[in-house]
């Protein structure tokens, strides 16, 4: 009797432990929505490293739904009322305007934020602390990173007085980004040159106003809009000898002057851990907005030279980077 007792039970252990191994294991799905190109902000490959980090193995048990806008805000809805039919768990949206587009086509859907100005000014949240809705996220401390790129600017350039400040018009975030920057131009005695644009080929216009009317130097407020054109500012800068000031560390690499921005990896673990925690039963209006508090700054030595500047060593032993 105890023997036969003691097989039914062995069997039925086995029958759970064969249920319990063919039972699916949950697949997340998340929508990644970004305003710039393929390869950018969360669709670079460090923002999956992120995940993986905690856990998250793309193809296991995360998929991500990728789309890049390239400047083509047109295509935001589109891109995220096709990820709300596939039923994406989270939203992950890098730009102000993919971030709004989110935000308002999926209101039952947890949207995380980064580069996206600061959600209370533009309207998203309710409080940093208090986020209210379904967004929370990483603030960019638009108006903290406006002034230290400008006092970064002078002191590396102390002859610079008067700064043109390039920016997206349509993009309320910028907007927002730019005044911040008018703001603390002028406790450093610095006049700003507002050079609103809405399309590409406004650039011209901008350019045409700079021959007409020189700055010193130039701010690249950056957007989809103003990044995919850096070239044609990049180039402006170098024939008119302007010092530039980049929003994004890789602008620097690849021919700006200087930039001073977020720590990516930073914010690309803060939006991993919000993730999880929203993905495992945390509602984003009890999560709140993150502040990053590690930041890069670059300085492209081979770019100082070609205009004709010398970069105090003060300012480059400040500098995370200094490329050559």
């Amino acid at each position: 009797m105890l023997a036969r007792m003691a097989l039914l039970i062995l069997a039925a252990v086995a029958l759970c432990s064969g249920a319990a191994a063919q039972s699916p294991m949950k697949v997340f799905r998340i929508g990644l929505v970004h305003v710039g190109a393929p390869g950018s902000c969360i669709l670079a490959p460090g923002f999956a490293d992120a995940f993986a980090r905690r856990g998250y193995v793309e193809g296991k048990n995360v998929i991500f739904e990728r789309f890049a806008a390239q400047g083509r805000l047109e295509q935001l809805p589109e891109a995220v009322d096709r990820m709300v039919s596939d039923k994406v768990d989270l939203f992950v949206a890098c730009g102000y305007p993919a971030a709004l587009t989110a935000a308002q086509r999926a209101p039952g859907i947890p949207v995380l934020v980064m580069n996206a100005g600061d959600p209370v000014e533009t309207g998203m949240v309710d409080s940093l602390a208090h986020p209210g809705g379904h967004v929370t996220g990483v603030s960019e401390v638009a108006s903290d990173l406006s002034a230290k790129r400008l006092q970064l600017l002078k002191e590396a350039v102390p002859s610079v007085h008067t700064v043109a400040l390039l920016w997206n018009q349509n993009d309320l975030a910028m907007s927002m980004r730019v005044a911040a920057a008018q703001a603390e131009a002028k406790k450093l005695g610095i006049v700003t040159q507002l050079l609103g644009v809405r399309a590409p080929n406004d650039f011209a216009d901008a350019f045409g106003e700079m021959d007409r009317h020189p700055p010193d130097a130039i701010l690249l407020v950056a957007d989809s809009l103003t990044v995919i054109n850096h070239q044609a500012v990049f180039d402006y800068a170098t024939a008119h000898h302007l010092p530039d000031m980049e929003e994004l560390d890789f602008l620097a690499h690849i021919g700006g002057l200087m930039a001073y921005s977020l720590d990516q990896d930073e914010v690309f673990d803060r939006l991993a851990a919000l993730s999880d925690r929203i993905l495992h039963g945390a509602k984003p209006a009890d999560l709140p907005i993150e502040l990053p508090t590690r930041f890069h700054f670059s300085i492209n030595l081979k770019t100082a030279h070609n205009l004709g500047l010398t970069i105090p060593e003060t300012i480059q032993l400040r500098a995370d980077e200094v490329i050559e």
